[in-house]
């Protein structure tokens, strides 16, 4: 057993007596988010998984932003790709010139019916080694087949660092 709330219950017993639907896609959402708190989907996949319209997902998305159950994230200016962040806010960052940005773990649900072939073949991606701030890179082992012409010490290509080292959580 695990004590929750009283109210908290008595509030998702109302949202599903009045708006059965957005209590079943706020249920859907927690189904896959995760520990993250918020899960990066489609309307239209989450129409899809529900048996529902993308209109039908649309209110229900409106109905639960206004009654701070969820935060969407827009994450493609007007299109229905969004982040759903649940039991937490976003927290915006000023940035060099006033650029606002917000960074944050999401469990991200993709539809394979809405891939573009080349995305689901087989073919392995290319290897980009990690470093982190502070380390430098030590290239070893082979190159790239003949003529490879070795680096020049000191003019190595500068691979890109993450911003925390690992163990870390941004």
């Amino acid at each position: 057993f695990v004590q929750v709330p009283l109210q908290a219950v008595e509030q998702i017993g109302n949202l599903l007596a009045r708006r059965p639907t957005a209590g079943r896609l706020l249920f859907k959402m927690i189904e896959y988010m995760g520990p993250q708190n918020a899960v990066v989907i489609s309307q239209k996949t989450l129409a899809k998984l529900m048996g529902i319209g993308l209109r039908t997902v649309q209110t229900a998305v409106a109905d639960l932003t206004a009654e701070r159950w969820i935060q969407p994230i827009k994450l493609n200016g007007p299109g229905t790709v969004q982040a759903y962040v649940i039991n937490s806010r976003v927290v915006w960052a000023q940035k060099r010139e006033e650029l606002r940005l917000s960074l944050f773990h999401a469990a991200v649900v993709a539809d394979y019916d809405d891939q573009d072939p080349v995305t689901l073949d087989d073919a392995p991606l290319r290897i980009i080694p990690a470093i982190f701030p502070g380390e430098r890179q030590l290239p070893t082992g082979p190159g790239e087949d003949p003529p490879s012409q070795p680096f020049i010490d000191g003019l190595e290509p500068d691979l890109p660092a993450r911003m925390k080292g690992p163990g870390n959580a941004t």
